[in-house]
């Protein structure tokens, strides 16, 4: 190609908004930073609306064009019991037939396909076509240290991981509590485990190169190991590219007419970082009595808050993952007899869904309740705002860790909320913690500078920004070594 013509990019995301937001978010920043014409694929899970709301508002922006493909039906080849990995590989996996027509109808203008975590699969499609491709892990790098060197944990463990009495040694990293360890590993019976070890932990190393959203001065050890460990190196022989942190920005993903900007309206009229932000992400759902303890913990404290709350499930963590939606009009059922009308002064609840992105940036808000998904992390450091680390499934016992003893940028609570149900009195101390207590000053210190350091990591000339140049100089290398070969 010449040097005067503009990079095109296909960039493969999986279903659930968790997977989508950063896919988008990548597309975004690579058309409007470093002038590339991105088409993302989205395989759809046919059953959010939140899922339909969010394409179709991307769709408005123009800068990215977005082509969906339609949901295909895995009901034969699922149960209920099938774990949310599982089904996330089925999907993927009996979608490629139609992914491959897609990406066909593309081909002749793509330069490179990138793949998200759970579409590895569909990177022989891309060297069928002859395209550069990479993979891209809307996570960090000791999530993807773990994931690749699980293979080597599966020969020389045995039994669960999670009966472990010794943390798990990854070769250059910190070691994995067995506790902490990704959900595919909490059982190595299930189907999800071998979809685990397979899509991801060797999915990862087929491609050309791994981009990762996250940043030098937030993992110089994990990255350092993936990149000059023997051992993970022997596995992983990718380069390895952190180009982040990458995360949503009002005008790339949200449509500005929503209905819900009273949310804004109400944290304009309070005072600056005296709000604390609480929310379980796009697909964690808490048990009844965990409601209501951090309900009653809420009152207790006296903190003002604005709680983005949807329905109990008994059932598992991530239920709401493929569901997820805007509607709903029973929240006083779920939540304490007088516990809107006791906090209604102070306190501010959303049913289901929220503008996270906007919340976050707002002035008033200083603190943030979070599931620790790696896209909220990322949103809340880099608007500066400390965290309660409040892990529920994937990752986020890994994410958590991160946040509280490696940068020191949030509190957690003493057992892991899935073990056991935090009670009232420790979820106020929490809420104190950040937001009143000495503790909280060095958490939002901590917070700022690591802000700082994003901001750097991103603009011109920073290392996030040198290494995306760098993967857009491989694709154009690449590109001309392919039409050297043709030409023999």
């Amino acid at each position: 190609m010449s040097s005067s013509q503009r990079l095109h990019v296909g960039i493969l995301s999986s279903p659930g908004l968790g997977h989508i937001i950063p896919v988008i978010v990548l597309g975004n920043h690579l058309a409007t930073h470093h002038n590339v014409s991105v088409t993302v694929f989205v395989i759809t899970s046919g059953s959010s609306l939140a899922e339909k709301e969010l394409l179709k508002s991307a769709n408005k922006s123009k800068l990215i064009d977005i082509v969906e493909i339609p949901a295909v039906d895995i009901s034969n080849l699922i149960d209920a019991n099938t774990k949310m990995v599982t089904q996330l590989c089925v999907l993927v996996r009996e979608s490629l037939p139609l992914v491959k027509s897609v990406i066909f109808a593309k081909k002749h203008i793509l330069d490179a396909l990138i793949v998200d975590l759970f579409c590895t699969e569909a990177l022989p499609i891309a060297k069928e076509f002859g395209l550069p491709n990479y993979v891209y892990i809307p996570t960090n790098a000791w999530f993807t240290a773990l994931t690749v060197y699980c293979q080597i944990l599966d020969k020389e463990i045995e039994g669960q991981y999670v009966d472990q009495d010794e943390p798990l040694k990854i070769p250059g990293c910190k070691p994995v509590r067995p506790e902490d360890v990704v959900d595919p590993m909490l059982d190595r019976n299930d189907q999800q485990y071998s979809e685990y070890m397979r899509v991801l932990g060797l999915g990862f190393c087929l491609s050309d190169g791994i981009l990762m959203n996250t940043w030098e001065d937030a993992e110089p050890g994990s990255l350092k190991a993936l990149r000059e460990n023997e051992t993970l190196k022997a596995i992983v022989k990718s380069t390895i590219y952190p180009i982040g942190p990458l995360c949503r920005r009002d005008e790339q993903i949200i449509d500005g007419s929503d209905d819900r900007n009273f949310v804004l309206k109400w944290l304009d009229e309070q005072t600056s970082e005296s709000v604390l932000y609480v929310s379980f992400g796009s697909g964690g759902t808490l048990s009844s009595k965990q409601l209501t303890e951090i309900a009653f913990g809420m009152e207790l404290s006296q903190q003002k808050f604005i709680w983005i709350v949807r329905p109990p499930s008994e059932v598992g963590a991530d239920k709401s993952f493929f569901t997820t939606g805007k509607e709903g009009d029973d929240a006083p059922k779920y939540l304490p007899e007088g516990f809107l009308t006791r906090t209604q002064d102070y306190g501010l609840v959303v049913e289901m869904w929220a503008d996270q992105g906007r919340i976050l940036s707002h002035p008033s808000v200083g603190g943030f309740l979070t599931h620790c998904g790696w896209n909220s992390n990322i949103e809340s450091i880099t608007n500066g705002v400390p965290m309660i680390a409040w892990p529920l499934y994937a990752e986020q016992r890994q994410n958590a860790t991160i946040l509280t003893e490696e940068l020191g940028v949030a509190v957690r609570p003493k057992v892991l909320p899935t073990k056991k149900v935090v009670e009232r009195e420790e979820i106020e101390k929490l809420v104190r913690t950040v937001m009143h207590y000495k503790e909280g000053k060095e958490l939002r210190e901590n917070v700022k500078k690591l802000k700082m350091g994003a901001e750097k990591a991103l603009s011109v000339g920073g290392s996030s920004h040198n290494s995306m140049c760098e993967v857009l100089k491989d694709i154009e290398k690449r590109i001309h070594i392919l039409l050297q070969e043709k030409h023999v």
